[in-house]
């Protein structure tokens, strides 16, 4: 049967009442699918794999449950209802105001499905990518539509981890880009613009850069894996989950970030006179810190500790929300005020 298309809406046309296509339903594609049904919208899961389709509203729907226990998730039920299971990217993108997709990261593949997305899309409709590794230029340069394609990368899982990296091509048009935007802030996403593409986009090249140290200094006798572990978690980790590295700076010296610069700059060249080269990433140095690490899980036991960790970021999740909607009411004048003019 074919499948008819309709004009995607203007972003100020845009309600709970939207409509998302989800490409791809693993575990990003499940997680967004959360992300869009929680926010109230209508929801189309497509996967070419038969098991995938099968597999994707069960996963949806329990982690909507999950969502609720913290608080999260108004109505779970109610969400997992405007979640549909498709048999065709046709029928996924039928009256979608954005599509994310969330396949393999592979580019003859992505250049395949953004061709099909863009000949089946409403000519208005946002095109995103769940892509981590590829920018946007590679897989749809010839596309007719470019200009309305870019890059949403999420932050695993999606659905607790609120970060989007927005990153447009070269062609891609700058309204769908703040549309684009606009949209993930609806949904109760926190979209990051990349101002221009870069290989890894932003918080992949901070991830590997710390990686790419805790490797070297595992591999350097100088600290366990699991210490360098506890240094993140119970160290950094914690300010971190508050601020970033500049305001974490910024109040760390008295006289703020530049008087931290002033303090520690000169310690910062010295190390930059010896900084970590792609021989920390060779087969024999990268097998040695996971031999150090020691541990070989199956994968029931990384889906059991995954579960774990969501629970445990779902309920940082709900405590900084309410953190934040208190310090909001301190911050806000008494209703019976004087009016100050």
């Amino acid at each position: 049967m074919a499948v008819e298309k309709r004009t995607a809406p203007r972003a100020d046309d845009l309600s709970d009442s939207s409509t998302v296509a989800v490409i791809g339903a693993g575990l990003i594609g499940s997680a967004w699918a959360h992300v869009f049904a929680r926010a109230g919208w209508h929801v189309q899961v497509w996967d070419p794999s038969a098991a995938q389709r099968e597999a994707v509203l069960p996963r949806v729907q329990q982690s909507l449950r999950d969502g609720a226990a913290y608080g999260l998730v108004a109505d779970a039920d109610a969400a997992t209802s405007r979640v549909h299971v498709v048999d065709s990217i046709a029928a996924a993108v039928a009256g979608a105001d954005y599509v994310q997709e969330s396949g393999p990261e592979h580019l003859d593949t992505k250049i395949a499905v953004f061709a099909q997305l863009d000949a089946l899309a409403a000519p208005a409709t946002v095109l995103a990518s769940s892509t981590s590794a590829l920018v946007a230029s590679r897989f749809t340069e010839q596309l007719p539509g470019r200009a309305r394609c870019l890059v949403a990368h999420p932050v695993n899982p999606p659905h607790l981890v609120p970060v989007v990296e927005v990153c447009g091509a070269p062609w891609t048009d700058p309204a769908v880009k703040t549309r684009a935007m606009d949209i993930l802030r609806r949904v109760g996403q926190v979209p990051i613009d990349v101002r221009r593409e870069v290989d890894g986009f932003v918080l992949n090249r901070l991830q590997v850069a710390l990686l790419t140290e805790a490797f070297r200094l595992v591999q350097g006798g100088v600290v366990s894996p699991q210490d360098l572990d506890h240094t993140i978690a119970d160290g950094l980790g914690l300010r971190w989950a508050l601020m970033g590295p500049f305001e974490t700076i910024e109040l760390n010296a008295p006289g703020g970030m530049a008087d931290y610069c002033r303090r520690y700059v000169d310690w910062f060249r010295r190390y930059l006179a010896d900084p970590p080269t792609p021989a920390v990433w060779t087969d024999a140095a990268w097998q040695q810190a996971v031999a150090a690490w020691g541990r070989t899980p199956t994968p029931e036991q990384i889906a059991s500790r995954s579960r774990r960790r969501d629970r445990r970021l779902a309920a940082l999740v709900a405590h900084k929300r309410d953190q934040s909607a208190d310090e909001a009411a301190s911050s806000s004048p008494p209703s019976n005020a004087e009016d100050p003019s």
